[in-house]
């Protein structure tokens, strides 16, 4: 079940940074608002995957996923645009994720 929390916390992340995006400097209270409950409902999911993850596993995979999941939405969404060395290092951050999933005994499987 804690697997289902910290993609759940993922999620909410991709939300409140696509919508911190989406403010346009905090200039559109709507999406301000936006950000400010994801924000809250991921950092209530990661306390919970806290109580069974070591905090630095669960952030890791926590930020790493986040960060993998907002460039592609970002590159969809708001046209960013990624270079190659930005690629890469994202591909190695979603590597490094699935290498602690699939081989770390630190994490819950």
């Amino acid at each position: 079940m804690m697997w289902v929390y910290l993609i759940l916390a993922i999620a909410a992340e991709v939300v409140g940074t696509l919508s911190l995006k989406a403010s346009d400097g905090l200039s559109k209270w709507s999406y301000v608002g936006l950000t400010v409950v994801s924000y809250a409902v991921s950092f209530y999911f990661l306390a919970i995957v806290l109580r069974s993850f070591p905090v630095g596993l669960a952030y890791a995979v926590w930020s790493g996923a986040g960060v993998a999941v907002v460039t592609v939405a970002g590159a969809l969404l708001f046209g960013d645009r990624i270079d190659t060395a930005g690629f890469i290092g994202i591909s190695m951050i979603v590597l490094g994720v699935l290498v602690i999933n699939i081989f770390s005994n630190s994490v819950p499987h």
